[in-house]
């Protein structure tokens, strides 16, 4: 099929954002029809944030490209969170934050470097992306260790949690203010290319309205997970942290991937490591900080969740010190997924959660 049948079709298909929020507040419809649909309906969103996301490096560069794509593709992430914990949902928020962290290294940015193909990479930025995501694995053993005995819950380890969150933020806010300097420095616009690239505006226009619409699609799918999971035989913290937060990403999973097939690799890769970066020091301390509205939230994640976090930010930075993409390297983040996927599977839910 050609390009422009493809894009056709993507654009037709938008119209099933909109069809999930109708039919999910207006009809009876089975719990896994609409998750299906909702499923279905992502998509085409996903693709649309890549699409205005790459019109937006255009003229802002590859760096700043990546950051817009991970703040308004964690947004529904955001959301998620903080409806579950409305519910009480703890164990399914701290699941899919960790799960999104380790999704978008291992999982996006393997698929990225598959469809992508040989190429250079910003390794500064790359280097940079993979120091947060450590230290905030590190800054999450305060809370995390008191939780591994007793009541993750206790009200002490959500206390606990709130000095540990304002460092991330400050770091985060550092670190991203030196970083969108740098890349502003280095990005010369290219006024010679060929594309027919929106204006910054709409870029920016387009990215907010999917966000929105991706928002409540998401909110919906994970209302009807539930049943799903129960369908299927599945955990809530395998729900949670595999395909919760798999959903949540799926702006990342499909902006990333396409950036990646056109062959903007630099791109594609800024995307996934930008993405598991700001989930890390920016959604997660966010989440905990904006829990004290509603209920608040210990960072007490359990050994299995900082073990995967950990070690997939070890074996990431391993594998792209040099600055250099290849396929197989996709391919091992992939298997690397698989393994934490089969461990999160194979831990079950947290003693007195099930």
């Amino acid at each position: 099929m050609r390009p422009a049948v493809i894009r056709k079709v993507l654009y037709a298909l938008l119209a099933l954002g909109p069809l999930v929020v109708i039919v999910d507040r207006t009809t009876d419809v089975g719990d896994i029809a609409l998750f299906v649909l909702a499923a279905a309906a992502l998509i085409p969103l996903a693709w649309l944030i890549g699409e205005a996301t790459e019109h937006a490096a255009h003229h802002t560069g590859p760096g700043i490209g990546g950051f817009l794509n991970a703040t308004f593709g964690n947004a529904p992430e955001l959301i998620i969170a903080l409806i579950a914990v409305n519910e009480g949902l703890t164990e399914v928020v701290r699941g899919s934050l960790t799960g999104s962290v380790v999704g978008n290294l291992l999982l996006v940015l393997g698929f990225s470097l598959v469809f992508g193909g040989s190429g250079r990479l910003d390794r500064e930025s790359s280097l940079t992306s993979f120091a947060l995501v450590a230290i905030a694995v590190l800054l999450f053993l305060i809370p995390s260790i008191p939780g591994w005995e007793g009541d993750p819950d206790r009200h002490s380890l959500a206390v606990l949690s709130v000095p540990v969150s304002i460092v991330l933020l400050v770091i985060y806010v550092g670190v991203t203010w030196i970083s969108l300097r740098r890349h502003r420095s280095l990005h010369v616009s290219d006024e010679a290319s060929t594309m027919a690239a929106w204006s910054l505006r709409l870029s920016l226009l387009v990215l907010a309205a999917a966000t929105v619409v991706t928002a409540f699609v998401a909110e919906t799918l994970v209302h009807t997970l539930t049943t799903f999971a129960d369908e299927v035989g599945l955990t809530d913290f395998f729900v949670a942290a595999v395909i919760v937060a798999i959903v949540g990403n799926a702006a990342e999973h499909g902006g990333a991937v396409v950036v990646a097939y056109r062959g903007n690799i630099k791109l594609a890769a800024e995307i996934a490591l930008a993405s598991s970066a700001q989930v890390a020091v920016f959604l997660i301390p966010a989440v905990a900080l904006l829990s004290w509205l509603i209920e608040p939230l210990a960072l007490a994640f359990r050994p299995v969740e900082i073990i995967a976090v950990g070690g997939s930010v070890l074996f990431t930075a391993a594998l792209l010190w040099r600055g250099y993409s290849t396929r197989w390297r996709g391919y091992a983040l992939i298997a690397a997924y698989i393994a934490v996927a089969i461990a999160f599977f194979a831990v079950g839910d947290r003693p007195g959660f099930e």
